[in-house]
């Protein structure tokens, strides 16, 4: 058994570092033909800026995005390709980002990304999350060349968004366990290292939790840095197992149910704690770091009703029926959602 491990060739992370983006994109010999794909608001608080500074002297085409659907991201993909670009540069959010990935798949050259958030792992992973694909999962692609994470841009991120990248760190814990069980009853590929990686950008959310919740640059540093750990634990898996697991897949389902109620990392977060209560693990823990660091523990604070919750519960395990997780491949039943939602304090009265 093999697979190839494809990496990213630079991160730089720190305060001012937008401004060094033109040296990093001559230094790797990227071209002279940029496509910034971004949000409107993006692009008047950042992307113009950037433009008329340390991107002056690039042949730039922006291409604004609203919403990550498949369709603009193929008109967005053409425009690109008449515009004979060489290299694509995310400069947003989630759907920026993702919107970009899609693109330079499409067109089989590098992108570049410079979050204005961390909101979840996509930042620096590869692979592409878009609404109107053939599933409500992500498709592979390849990493970014680089990833720019200037921490004077995502400190003025709206708190949450800003945190609920923690969120997504925390459903390590579980998703991990449900990679070494697949292993261990499907005999699906392990690795050690990928799953200590993803761990690891776990635990550091617990240890700075107090800092992550303030949103100082410090905790945004860690997680940002955790974030792509996570991504980069994803490029030596080849999957997204050391990533994504039962949690994620409640998440998905619960987007099915409740049409994308709340943050990716926000409805993680919640699953990883029922799922945690699943797995025997320290749920508890989860419960209260999540609380810490001012993200949802139950159904009222994600905006959605307690039936989806239940019915999301019930449905999870058929979202990826070839990705074996603890619930099996029956999933729970509705006595025993309604069980694992109540006991973990996610509907009904708190824990």
């Amino acid at each position: 058994m093999w697979h190839s491990i494809d990496l990213f060739k630079k991160v730089v992370v720190g305060h001012g570092v937008s401004e060094k983006l033109a040296s990093i994109i001559s230094e790797l010999g990227l071209g002279g033909r940029l496509a910034i794909v971004t949000g409107p608001n993006v692009r008047r608080a950042v992307v113009e800026a950037l433009i008329s500074s340390t991107l002056s002297n690039f042949d730039i085409e922006v291409f604004e995005v609203r919403s990550p659907l498949v369709e603009e991201a193929e008109e967005v993909a053409d425009m690109a390709r008449n515009y004979n670009a060489s290299l694509i540069v995310a400069i947003g959010g989630g759907k920026s980002i993702d919107v970009a990935k899609y693109v330079s798949y499409r067109l089989g050259i590098n992108y570049l990304t410079v979050p204005t958030v961390t909101s979840h792992d996509g930042i620096a992973s590869p692979f592409a999350s878009l609404r109107g694909l053939e599933t409500v999962y992500s498709i592979k692609v390849m990493p970014p060349v680089s990833v720019v994470v200037d921490i004077d841009i995502i400190s003025k991120a709206p708190k949450r968004v800003a945190i609920a990248g923690a969120g997504d760190l925390v459903a390590k814990l579980t998703a991990v366990r449900d990679w070494k069980l697949a292993h261990r009853l499907k005999g699906e590929y392990f690795g050690d290292y990928a799953a200590s990686l993803a761990l690891l950008s776990a635990k550091h959310v617990f240890a700075y939790s107090k800092a992550i919740s303030r949103g100082t640059p410090t905790g945004l540093r860690v997680l940002a840095e955790g974030l792509i750990s996570s991504s980069t634990a994803m490029c030596i898996a080849g999957s997204t197992r050391p990533a994504s697991g039962s949690e994620h897949l409640f998440s998905h389902a619960l987007d099915i149910v409740a049409s994308y109620p709340a943050l990716h990392g926000e409805q993680v977060g919640v699953g990883t704690i029922m799922m945690g209560y699943i797995h025997g693990i320290n749920w508890r823990k989860i419960k209260k770091t999540l609380k810490k660091l001012g993200l949802p523990t139950t159904a009222r604070e994600l905006g959605v009703k307690e039936q989806h919750i239940i019915d999301a519960l019930t449905l999870a395990h058929r979202i990826r029926p070839e990705r074996y997780t603890i619930l099996g491949e029956s999933g729970l039943t509705r006595e025993a959602a309604e069980e694992v939602a109540l006991r973990t304090g996610v509907i009904g009265n708190d824990c």
